[in-house]
This record gives structure tokens, sequence and C-alpha cells, in this order.
């Protein structure tokens, strides 16, 4: 990974203006046809006109959404996802019904499990479980929503995401983004419907 960043940042080194106008020449191509063929929006209004259904099932209340996808950040398990069993099972060795017919990245023999590293208690009326990680965050968890019904066969992170972004583990489907701009549809006709912002080296 360092030898191909290396490599990259020497390349960039080299680059010249005519380097960036022909790289550059196809984006700069569409940007200048959707300007001359007159793109125009696609507010919710117009949405029953050229919508995927002529009689939505409900009328849509959200006008623009952020979808936080945090890779890397602390577990589920550590913050809200208490599991009693695995509490139980810390430093023993994994149950052979847990690995039997199954496969997990970087996992041979039979490992030993980890519990919680953090003390989870019960907040609010809804009683959901949180760790001591989030002490402020207990005083919300009344009016957040906790989606604890999604699965996936995916062992690996590259795939996994893939998968919960666009339906899909390999390339070449519509993401998240892509549904909410052809449901919502689009109030300006000069920039995207959605963007992605990625941090560091992503």
């Amino acid at each position: 990974m360092k030898l191909v960043k290396e490599l990259f940042h020497r390349e960039s080194e080299y680059l010249t203006r005519r380097h960036f106008l022909k790289q550059g020449s196809l984006g700069l191509g569409a940007a200048a046809m959707a300007y001359l063929t007159g793109c125009q929006p696609h507010p919710i209004e117009e949405l029953a006109d050229r919508s995927f259904s002529e009689s939505p099932l409900i009328v849509p209340r959200a006008k623009r959404i952020i979808f936080l996808h945090m890779a890397g950040a602390p577990s589920q398990l550590d913050l809200f996802d208490y599991k009693p069993l695995l509490h139980q099972l810390d430093g023993k060795p994994c149950p052979e019904s847990l690995l039997q017919g199954k496969r997990f990245a970087f996992i041979t023999g039979t490992p030993d499990m980890l519990g919680p590293q953090f003390a989870f208690k019960q907040y609010g009326e809804s009683g959901s479980w949180v760790s001591q990680l989030l002490p402020h965050f207990t005083n919300v968890v009344d009016d957040v929503l906790f989606m604890k019904a999604m699965h996936t066969e995916e062992f690996n992170h590259a795939p996994a995401q893939l998968f919960m972004h666009t339906g899909s583990p390999r390339l070449g489907r519509p993401s998240f983004g892509s549904w909410v701009n052809y449901g919502l549809g689009s109030e300006n006709d000069n920039l995207p419907g959605f963007v992605v912002l990625v941090s560091g080296n992503s």
C-alpha cells in the first residue's frame, strides 16, 4: 500500500496542465453537455410524471438527507448493542455451533471469545442498552431508532460496506444516494443530486 502511494505521489509531481486537461476532458464535456441540453430539475411536485410509481404509498416528507457512514468508528458492540451471552462467554473458547459451516476472515482453529469491554445499563422508557462510553447519549435514547434487524453473510469489510451502500457486494449497482435522488428528485439543474465526502486517505 505504501508503494502504491509513493508511486502516485511521484507521478503527481510530473503532471502538467496538458495532462490535467487531457484527463479531465471527459468530465468537462459531460458538464458542458448537461448545460447545452438544458437539463431541468425534478422536484417532488414533478415526481408523479416520471416516478418509478405513479401512486406512491406515502408522500415523501424529507427534503434532504445526510447519511453518515463511520467506517473505523467504535463497534456497536461497545456502544449500544449489548450481548449478554457474549458477556458470559468472555475468555472462553468459541462454541463449535458458532463456527460450524461458516467462513471467517483471519480466523483459524477455535478462538477465544471477547465479551463487552465496557459496562452497559438500560436507559429511557424504551429500556435501551447503552454503554458507559456514551453518557450524554442516554438523555436522548428515546428519540433514537436502533435498527437491529439487518443481517449479512459478508465477513470482509469492503464487500460488506459495498453491500450496505448498494444492496450488492459487487461493484456496479446504484448507491444509496442514487436511490434517494431518484425517489425525491432534485430542485436544481446545475448541481449533483447527491455528493459523497470522504475523510483522510480514504
